[in-house]
């Protein structure tokens, strides 16, 4: 049996009103979706419990990927650093370190932030600019790693476990001042004061003078968030005697994997956004599949981007590239793959890993719209469309997330 589970990240929404009241997922062209809906275990699932906060995809992924976030979860910083090849200590803390737009003039305290992701900012730019700040703010203690577009890593050192330390992310608060916002606690002071000189090194730099001359948004500051220990997961061959793999373009899902004992496909061109190459991480996992492994956990970050930043016309876009570009060709593959006898059959699971409602341009902990086609068992289901509706009308609500993976695999 092959499994190919299908992420879009925070494509799940509220109904929107220019939209005539669909969701985003109501109101995409995505064919191929849908027909398998006609014959699919529909159903909602609770990705994140509600004591866990933020809602974010470290914690949603996990529980899709069957671990439970209650007994695995360390931050998810520590997982990024997996995918870049940190070596972390037990008494290590990890941070995610975006690398943002904030306002001009203001004293920083008074700053708003204007883009989480410098207008997603190229991984060429950003890492002369974190090189940069390597080499004057780097201490024994503390360290950056470049890492790609906005999204980087610094470690610090022998932090004890009562440490007082707690932050806000970037994507949270765009538009809004960061006064209450800031790090908080005794312990995060070296970190904010690393904010302010950024911004100080920053904002003069020739590679943000040149962004602003092109109408881009300067990467003017890094902020800091997720925080989080050395994490361990069960191997996930172990776990479900199958050999795996992650597709994915960000650190958070590669690292994820690898952790878990994975293989994590490196695809050229995946960049985290909706330019990123859907058709490419398609046949990443289809030569997987024929060729080395049973299941492949193929992550998109487009619909999340496309949500944080409001753009729904793109949102509405990256499901359609999921549909056309990703989902449509795997699921012919491994259509061949049956008929040809290279697999007994094969199952597909659809779904997001949390919301990213554009009209709060952040996630939230509602549960989300699940699909599972299995070509040995197919079901009459009654509905035709994947979507949020159906999805909660099938009456199918799995309340622990984590517990999901096991009803796929079974």
């Amino acid at each position: 049996m092959k499994y190919f589970l299908l992420l879009g990240d925070g494509m799940a929404d509220y109904p929107i009103e220019s939209l005539g009241g669909k969701t985003i997922l109501e109101a995409a062209n995505k064919p191929v979706m849908d027909m398998l809906a006609t014959k699919s275990e529909l159903g909602l699932v609770k990705t994140v419990p509600d004591h866990l906060n933020p809602p974010g995809s470290d914690i949603a992924n996990m529980s899709v990927m069957g671990y439970n976030p209650d007994v695995y979860y360390t931050g998810r910083s520590p997982l990024e650093a997996a995918s870049m090849g940190i070596t972390m200590e037990p008494t290590d803390l990890a941070f995610r370190c975006n690398i943002v737009t904030l306002s001009d003039d203001e004293l920083y305290e008074n700053k708003t932030m204007v883009d989480y992701s410098s207008d997603e900012i190229t991984t060429s730019e950003s890492t002369v600019l974190i090189n940069y700040l390597k080499e004057h703010l780097d201490t024994d203690s503390i360290h950056y790693y470049p890492g790609i577009s906005y999204r980087h890593c610094v470690i610090m050192n022998n932090i004890p476990d009562s440490y007082d330390m707690a932050f806000t992310p970037p994507h949270d608060i765009t538009t809004k001042k960061v006064t209450d916002y800031l790090p908080k606690g005794e312990d995060s002071k070296v970190l904010l004061d690393m904010m302010k000189k950024s911004y100080e090194l920053l904002k003069d730099h020739p590679i943000n003078r040149d962004r602003i001359a092109r109408g881009l948004n300067p990467a003017n500051s890094v902020w800091f968030w997720g925080n989080g220990r050395k994490p361990g997961f069960d191997n996930f061959y172990d776990k479900y005697h199958i050999k795996g793999a992650v597709v994915s373009a960000v650190d958070l899902l590669k690292g994820m994997g690898l952790v878990a004992g994975m293989k994590s496909i490196d695809v050229e061109g995946a960049t985290g956004n909706i330019s990123t190459n859907f058709s490419g991480k398609a046949q990443a996992s289809i030569e997987f599949l024929k060729n080395e492994g049973d299941f492949v956990y193929l992550h998109v970050e487009a619909p999340d981007e496309c949500g944080h930043r409001n753009e729904l016309e793109n949102k509405i876009k990256s499901v359609e590239y999921l549909d056309s570009l990703v989902l449509e060709p795997v699921y012919k593959a491994l259509c061949e793959m049956k008929e040809n006898g290279e697999c007994d059959g094969f199952r597909i699971m659809v779904l997001p890993d949390h919301p990213t409602p554009l009209c709060l341009r952040t996630h939230t902990h509602d549960a989300v719209p699940y699909m599972i086609y299995d070509s040995e068992n197919e079901k009459d289901s009654g509905y035709t469309s994947y979507c949020e509706k159906s999805c909660k009308d099938s009456n199918v609500y799995v309340d622990k997330g984590y517990t999901l993976m096991d009803k796929f695999l079974a």
